[in-house]
Parts: structure tokens; sequence; C-alpha cells
């Protein structure tokens, strides 16, 4: 093929394609325009119709919204790195959600004297069993010319260990000279630090308003005066579906027992549900007893309903109250032995700051042969009379204090005290315990006999009809101080 024809046939495929080209954009622009004119006439519909009819933004973009889309591939996890150590550096790094346990949970705060406080709280269990941390106190005036005072908080853990997932935690801060007493008032902060606790990577902080006094609220006699009461009763935190009919009983018998110038504080953590309410507003009337609402401590986790708490809120709550503060619970019955009285038993151990008080173990189904029938219109102190004396090392006790003299307390006895105390009252005073009666709503007798010694799976029993030879004394007591309100309650 010649030159000349080699170039002729390229220019004829050129001009091939450029007529191919133009044939395209030709077709092209035909469906361009086309298609905008059929936008066009669609906006046109749309703007005349009525607005009923005429679809909303919402509705183009639930539409646009429906399109398929492309998938975004998912983001790989980062990898490992080898140190130059040679190590292998994890990644991700560990990630914290949630919380594990708060640091600090304030309960209340007291003032003790001029110069010292007691603040009372819970606390993150771990944070006090592996590590220290610390506490400072401060006094900040309301006159903002005095200066404010500083002292270090001394910590005391009063529960043993007890706590689960939080322990409770008394701060004691005693300043060197006294605070607020120019009656002013002021605030107690308390500057808590985990001091590396936890994440020992950081030493957190807090600062808590513990305390808030206000003005002409500071009665410096109040603390050296004569109590109000001779004896205040401390209660544990009340819980579950307990009978309102032994409360009733408790109450009564108690009440009798202490006198006038006694005092029961009982603490609400769910168990004083409304017939319980019914037995307790009599006595509250008559100011025997004050109820503290305190079910909100059952968020947090600690040991039995949080008892070490209550106990020491109501100790230093009502410190300065009552010459005798009593610790036990509402299925035990104090007794004084041989016909003395509680206040007898209390001056002869008053070179005593605590003193225990002996158990007695009462069978909590084990009645007399001749109450069938009718055991259920007799108390639960009353039928129950056959006492538990199968030997063991130890029974559990319970305890009274002088309050002023006590800094923190437990269940079963306080190691926080100044002054001395005495097991050495055996045949002065005891308690009968009715295990597991509180929770009973109906009649607890289920076996009834007539001996005075039983046998009852390989425990051996006694009767014991101390307390069952006071109950219609104990009865008459009841309405003469409340009157007949109480008269048709059911077991």
């Amino acid at each position: 093929m010649g030159e000349e024809e080699q170039r002729e046939k390229e220019n004829n495929i050129l001009a091939g394609a450029l007529s191919w080209n133009c044939a395209t954009a030709s077709s092209d622009l035909k469906l361009l325009t086309s298609l905008l004119l059929f936008l066009f006439s669609l906006v046109t519909v749309i703007i005349f119709l009525p607005s009923h009819l005429s679809p909303s933004p919402s509705d183009l973009r639930l539409c646009l919204s429906k399109l398929p889309t492309t998938p975004q591939p998912p983001t790989p996890p980062p990898l490992d790195v080898v140190l130059p150590s040679g190590a292998l550096k994890r990644t991700p790094t560990p990630t914290p959600y949630g919380a594990a346990a708060y640091t600090f949970i304030l309960m209340s705060a007291y003032r003790g004297g001029l110069h010292t406080f007691s603040v009372i709280a819970l606390s993150s269990k771990p944070l006090h069993r592996f590590s220290t941390p610390s506490y400072q106190c401060q006094w900040v005036p309301h006159n903002s010319f005095a200066p404010t005072a500083t002292a270090a908080g001394y910590k005391i853990l009063p529960d043993w260990g007890y706590g689960r997932v939080y322990t409770v935690v008394i701060i004691n801060c005693t300043f060197p000279a006294p605070v607020g007493r120019d009656g002013l008032g002021g605030k107690l902060l308390l500057i808590a630090s985990t001091n590396g606790g936890g994440d020992k990577s950081l030493n957190l902080t807090d600062t808590i308003e513990a305390l808030v006094e206000k003005p002409n609220t500071l009665n410096p006699l109040y603390y050296t005066d004569p109590p109000k009461y001779e004896y205040l009763y401390c209660g544990s935190p009340l819980f579950g579906n307990i009978s309102p009919q032994r409360v009733r009983e408790w109450l009564a018998y108690h009440a009798r027992l202490f006198g006038t110038r006694s005092h029961f504080v009982m603490y609400d953590a769910g168990g004083v549900e409304e017939a319980v309410m019914e037995v307790l507003r009599p006595w509250m009337e008559k100011g025997f007893v004050s109820l503290h609402d305190v079910r909100e401590q059952e968020r947090f986790d600690g040991y039995y309903h949080n008892q070490f708490l209550i106990l020491n809120d109501c100790l230093h709550r009502y410190r300065f109250d009552a010459k005798w503060m009593f610790f036990f619970d509402v299925d035990e019955f104090i007794y004084v032995v041989n016909k003395s009285s509680i206040k007898s038993v209390t001056e002869s151990v008053s070179d005593y700051t605590q003193f225990f008080i002996q158990q007695m173990s009462m069978a909590s189904n084990l009645c007399l042969s001749e109450d069938k029938g009718v055991s259920d219109r007799k108390w639960g102190f009353e039928k129950l009379v056959y006492r538990e004396v199968k030997k063991v090392r130890r029974r559990n006790r319970k305890y009274a204090v002088q309050p002023r003299n006590v800094f923190a307390t437990g269940v079963h006895l306080t190691q926080d005290l100044v002054g001395k105390s005495t097991h050495q009252t055996e045949g002065l005073i005891e308690y009968f315990h009715y295990h597991g009666v509180l929770a009973e709503r109906r009649d607890p007798c289920r076996q009834f006999y007539n001996a005075t010694t039983i046998k009852v799976d390989n425990n051996p029993y006694v009767m014991d009809t101390k307390l069952r030879g006071i109950a219609t004394t104990v009865k008459r007591f009841e309405v003469d101080t409340i009157g007949p309100r109480l008269q048709g309650m059911q077991q």
C-alpha cells in the first residue's frame, strides 16, 4: 500500500470517529433536553396542586433516605504494636465504663463539741482495703473576717471488714481550738483523697460539704448539760415484711421497762408499711418514738442493710441526749433479773462506759399445750416459753454504752471508746432472743408441749416463763399509756 493510500485510510477513520462522536453527543443532548423538560413540567404541576396533595420536604427526604447506598466497610481495630523493647503493646487500651463504687457516700455529720465533729459515711471497701485514702477537715466560718481552721481527719472503720461493696467510715474532725463559737455559723468541709486507690495514675480529691451550721444555732451548754433522756434505744434498720403485732408487743414491753425518761429511735429501710405505722403512730404522738426514713441508703450495698451505718448515725445524732444508749434488735427483749429495775442495773455499772447483756435463745415455734387453740390470742413473748440450753462456746451479746464517751459503734460492741467495759452482768440483766419471729405474719406456735424439759431435733430446751408472767402487766400498761386503739390487731 502506497503512502497516499495509507494517509487517505487514516483520514476516513478519523472522519468516521468524529461523525460517531457528534451523533452520540447529539443523542445525549436530546436526552438531557427531554429530562429537563420533564422536570420543569413536574415542578409546574406540583406548584398548582392543592396543598393537601403536594409533597412536603419531609416526604422528599423520606424518599431520598430509601435510596440504596453503598455500605461502608467496618473500621478495622488497631493492630498491636511491637515496641523497641520487644514487648507487645496491646491496642486498644482498656476503656472504662460505668463505676465500680463511689469513693465517698455522705450519710450525716454532727458536731460533737465546740471543736470536734463526726462525719458518717459509706466508702468503697476495696479502696480502704488496698489503699490508704486520707481526709482533711476545714471549718469555713460564715463570718468572712474569721479565719478558716484546718485539721487532719481521723478515720475509724467500725464494721471490722464486714462491709460488702461499701464499708462504713467515721471521720473524726478535731480542731486545735473551738470553731464557730461566735454563733455566726459556718460549714464543715471534708477533703477526701484516694491516694492512688483504684486508678493509680490519679489521685482523686473531692471536697465534700459535710455540715452547714446556721447562725444562732450553736448552744454550748448542750454538750455539758445533763441529758434529756435516761435511756435511748438505737434500732437497726427495719426491712422486709415484718409483723405489726410483734412490733406492738416489743414497744409496749420496753416502754414499760425503760420508763417515761426513755426514747426509741427506729429506722425504716423498707419495713415500715402502713400496718406497722399504725403501731408506731400512737407512741410517736406520746413522744416515745422517733422514726427515720432511710430507704434511700438501700441503694448502696453494705453489710446487712447498712446496719453499721445506721447505728453510727444514731449514736452521733443522739450522743448528748441520753445517759445510756442501748443497741439490740426488735426480736430481742431485755429482762432485768430478780425483780430489780433497769435504773438499779445501770447505777451498778455506772463506772463503765460499756456493759454487755447475755443472750437467752428462745425457740420460735414451741408453745405450751394449754395454749393450743387459743395461742392466736396471746402475745409472742407470752406463748413462746421454751429456751434453748445447748452448750455453746459463747452466745451473742448485746450492749449499752454511755454515749458521750464513744466515738464509733458496732452491732455487738464498740471498740472506739474512752473508759472500761464489763461482761460481769450475769444475774443482773439478760435478753430473750426470738429469732425469726419478727418476719412471721401468722401465729408462730407449731408444736405444743407441757414438759419442763424437752428435746426437739436434738436440741435441748427448758421451760422459761419469766416473760410470760408479766404479759398481763404489759398489756395493761399499753392501754393505760396509748389507749385501746391497738386492741383489735391480728397476728
